[in-house]
């Protein structure tokens, strides 16, 4: 009984049961995203286009448009876009439709708000791709099935989010990407990679830098279920050898990353604990490979005795920071 409530707490995510949902949805995300890529000051890596998980759904976070800032949330629990702006414009837009209404219908509250933004209009990283004021083909979004993807995003949120906090060096926030579809998690050992002479715009920006990736796709065309992956770029030699865990994961040629399905995981006696082991097995293996510290994971929180917060102020970098 304990286990098929630990598998309970993690909703089953059927790709063929919502996929006509989950390609609107991205298709929405793709709009809101590319408003970001538009106005964000370029960052390497890509780290100024990513979206964010939020309570409620998914969020750009404050994009600057002059001296203002705007945002814009999918919630995913009423089922509306939210638009604000720092000077206290607020517009919103139920979820649902096809993209070309969506796209047009989102610009307009742009205007409303002063904002004035051109945006690229093909969708990017999908085959086939349909101009967003030409896509009647994406207009299903069923609410219970983007409610359910969202609390499984969620929960995947919080685990990934424990695996960052385990280490040192330079890391990416736990970033959801609209191209791709995936929450992903990235570390950086400092050093750059060469993408190479045939990399694409994509390919050249976001592989200059060595690093180690983990993360969640609730799956495609191509991988037509959910699953956690894990890849190291550069591929070191010896990859597909590594063992990891749990035992259902292993290393997929096809997809060149290491997979463990969302299913199996969610089948485990713990799967939070499950997850955890993808990333920290398939993030020390690919360390190893490639040579990183090991001491980048070397992480342990203060004690605190009696439940009281230590006493900060202690350094002249934190004179600004209250006493306990």
């Amino acid at each position: 009984m304990g286990e098929l409530l630990k598998q309970d707490e993690w909703p089953a995510l059927p790709y063929e049961e919502w996929r006509e949902t989950r390609d609107t949805l991205h298709m929405y995300t793709q709009v809101i995203g590319k408003l970001r890529l538009a106005l964000s000051p370029f960052e390497p890596e890509w780290a100024h286009v990513p979206l964010y998980v939020t309570a409620r759904g998914l969020t750009t976070s404050p994009i600057p448009v002059g001296l203002r800032t705007i945002d814009a949330e999918f919630d995913l629990l009423d089922h509306v876009l939210v638009m604000r702006s720092s000077d206290g414009h607020t517009e919103r837009r139920p979820l649902g439709g096809s993209v070309a209404e969506f796209y047009q219908d989102v610009m307009n509250a742009l205007q409303r708000m002063h904002v004035d933004v051109a945006i690229s209009l093909v969708p990017s990283e999908v085959s086939n791709p349909i101009a967003f004021p030409d896509d009647r083909t994406h207009h299903t979004y069923d609410a219970q099935h983007a409610a359910r993807f969202f609390r499984v995003l969620s929960m995947v949120d919080v685990v990934m989010r424990a695996h960052r906090a385990r280490f040192r060096g330079r890391t990416t926030l736990v970033q959801f990407f609209w191209g791709t579809f995936d929450l992903a998690l990235t570390r950086y050992s400092g050093r750059p990679a060469d993408p190479g002479p045939g990399a694409g715009v994509i390919a050249r920006v976001g592989g200059d830098a060595e690093q180690i990736c983990g993360g969640w796709w609730p799956g495609d065309e191509r991988i037509p279920y959910p699953a956690f992956f894990a890849y190291a770029y550069p591929r070191p030699d010896g990859i597909d050898k590594v063992s990891i865990q749990p035992g259902a994961a292993a290393w997929s040629a096809a997809a060149g990353d290491f997979l463990l399905p969302y299913d199996a995981a969610r089948s485990e006696s713990d799967p939070r604990q499950a997850i955890l082991d993808f990333l920290n097995s398939t993030y020390g293996g690919a360390a190893t490979l490639l040579g990183w510290d090991s001491e980048l994971t070397q992480v342990r929180a203060p004690s605190a005795a009696g439940g009281r917060v230590p006493q900060l102020g202690r350094f002249p970098h934190d004179r600004h920071l209250p006493a306990s």
